[in-house]
């Protein structure tokens, strides 16, 4: 398992060189591919390029309970705490949270070493999306060592670039006020 430290380091070194050029679909599924290049410790001139598909299912509206308010102590407070409070039950149907989910089969990974330093890999694999115009494609850079972070960052990335597209398409919709 991972320390703390791994994790930091991991997330700090990761780095998605060619995003796609898509983002989560708000009504179905969005798979993409990822290239995932890393460098295996005490191997010079050796890169290694985990190569699989990720699905993100379609986002999910999750609204609070509204039992949950009539849990919310404003003890301390004073006719401005109270006077908000109400406010939250009033309009607790206006609240909402995305929730989005993730699937990858590591059964559908592959793995390449390949003798040339990390640098011309990545142009490589850049080089060959620019001729195919892959949209669905994304080129990370992470550590070998802890790549399952690597790739978890990727996805915590594609989220946040995704969220305020998935929320006006709801907004849209009419499924959130």
């Amino acid at each position: 398992m991972p320390s703390e430290f791994d994790i930091q380091y991991a997330v700090e070194n990761t780095q998605v060189i060619h995003e796609p050029d898509r983002r989560i679909d708000t009504f179905g599924s969005t798979q993409f591919e990822f290239q995932l290049v890393t460098e295996p410790m005490d191997q010079v001139n050796t890169t290694r390029v985990r190569i699989g598909q990720i699905t993100a299912e379609k986002p999910m509206i999750l609204r609070p309970d509204p039992e949950s308010v009539a849990d919310f102590d404003f003890d301390g407070f004073g006719p401005q705490g109270h006077a908000f409070g109400e406010f939250l039950r009033q309009n607790l149907h206006k609240l909402a949270i995305l929730k989005y989910g993730f699937r990858f089969k590591v059964g559908d990974m592959q793995e390449e070493i390949i003798h040339e330093p990390i640098e011309q890999v990545c142009g490589k694999l850049l080089e060959a999306i620019r001729i195919s115009g892959n949209p669905m494609r994304a080129v990370i850079t992470g550590v070998d060592e802890t790549w399952e972070i690597s790739l978890l960052k990727f996805t915590v990335e594609m989220i946040e670039k995704s969220q305020k597209i998935n929320l006006f398409d709801f907004k849209r919709r009419g499924l959130l006020g």
